[in-house]
Parts: C-alpha cells; structure tokens; sequence
C-alpha cells in the first residue's frame, strides 16, 4: 500500500478544507487561491429576470464553476 497522509481524523461532525473565504487552498500542485468571488455565483439559472435570458444565465453559471474548477486545479483548462 502506497504511503499517503491523511488529511481527516474521521470527525463525527465531518471535515471541512478552509476555515474562511480568505484562506487558501489548492489541488494538484496548482497555485493556492482564496475562494471566488463574482457576480455570475449569485446568479440564479431561474430566477432570471425578464432582461436576461435562461441561456445567459445558464452560460454564466457554467462558465463561473468551470473557471473555479480550474482555478483550484480540480479540472485542467484548454491549454
């Protein structure tokens, strides 16, 4: 079995990376960030208002969690 270095105890209450949105976490080997903060995380796919489109809407929201999950290295962007 390979060495690897447990990141939990096995809380009952579970576990939690980040104590705060200013604290920095990476995977991977990527650049630590602070969490993201945008307007496109506020925006809700059905509460659209008449202004703005689902599909805007949609587009927005995918394309904001997409650039978090590369941001943190959970998933490898186009290069």
């Amino acid at each position: 079995m390979p060495e690897i270095e447990q990141v939990t105890y096995n809380s009952p209450d579970g576990a939690t990376i980040g104590q705060s949105t200013s604290e920095k976490i990476s995977f991977y080997g990527t650049t630590p960030i602070t969490q993201r903060a945008g307007s496109a995380q506020a925006t809700s796919i059905w509460g659209t208002s008449a202004t703005t489109s689902v599909d805007t809407a949609r587009t927005a929201v995918i394309t904001e969690i997409c650039n978090t999950l590369i941001a943190v290295g959970l998933w490898k962007g186009a290069a």
